[in-house]
């Protein structure tokens, strides 16, 4: 029977492709270690938008807190968001201590999202933390301490321009550049720019601008049914937006760190 050394040659198709890519994720920046609270602020989200964060993938970060708090408490506030209806699969990369944390409950770090918490804007909803723009080469929800270096303008590069539409499942990530879709963005789908996005169509899936942190950017579409809509982090989802603009053509954009959505023509 024959054997394969250690450093030979794979002669055989593997039975899964393993790619690093770009993924969606929710980020909770923990402020105050409540478990309760937490648990009840999380599921008060879901409760409000089931299509959006029930079962959501959450990477938990403890960068707002003194120190990494113990095993138990951690474990315990796990457990109350898998409770609450969303999916903790990692923490934030932070200390060793909380590398050391992360082992113990047999999790994941994930270093980008302390990168972007020291270089961006704060990630928030209005009165609590919020879901973050996915981020290039690993996952997303992408801030930092008050006073902190404004993140710069993404380099100029001539925009993304999609023609077809962007179907449920799909998601299209405009890297340091703007993005112009001719076309829709379906429910259940994501459109991504480091700049801006227009939409020459219905938004009726995500759109997230600014997603490194440009406060600067803004999202244009003709007809306005989104799930979601982020600028640099700060997002709402369509269950907070008045009915009034539903249907509308709109934009979105930062005032003084407030997300803003206006119809065009009022705008």
């Amino acid at each position: 029977m024959a054997t394969n050394s250690p450093g030979a040659a794979m002669d055989y198709e593997p039975a899964g492709e393993l790619k690093i890519g770009q993924v969606g994720i929710a980020n909770l920046r923990v402020r105050t270690l409540d478990v309760a609270q937490l648990a009840r602020e999380m599921r008060d989200r879901v409760a409000r938008a089931p299509k959006l964060f029930a079962r959501a993938a959450v990477i938990v970060d403890f960068g707002g807190l003194p120190g990494s708090p113990d095993p138990s408490t951690a474990r315990a506030l796990v457990e109350a968001l898998r409770d609450a209806g969303v999916l903790p699969v990692a923490l934030a990369y932070g200390s060793s201590d909380n590398a050391a944390l992360a082992e113990t409950l047999g999790l994941p770090l994930l270093s980008k999202f302390r990168a972007q918490y020291e270089g961006g804007g704060e990630a928030r909803e209005t009165g609590a933390p919020a879901p973050t723009a996915p981020q290039k080469g690993a996952a997303a929800e992408r801030t930092a301490p008050t006073g902190g270096p404004a993140p710069a303008r993404p380099a100029a590069d001539p925009g993304l321009l999609q023609t077809t539409p962007v179907r449920s499942g799909q998601q299209l990530y405009a890297d340091h550049r703007d993005l112009t879709v001719t076309t829709t963005v379906g429910a259940g789908a994501e459109v991504i720019a480091d700049g801006s996005i227009h939409i020459y169509g219905a938004l009726r899936g995500r759109a997230l601008a600014g997603a490194q942190g440009f406060e600067k950017a803004r999202i244009f579409c003709r007809e306005f049914h989104a799930e979601l809509v982020a600028v640099a982090g700060h997002y709402k989802v369509l269950e907070d937006i008045p009915a009034a603009l539903h249907g509308r053509a709109v934009q979105v954009w930062l005032d003084k760190g407030e997300l803003r959505i206006a119809a065009l023509d009022a705008a």
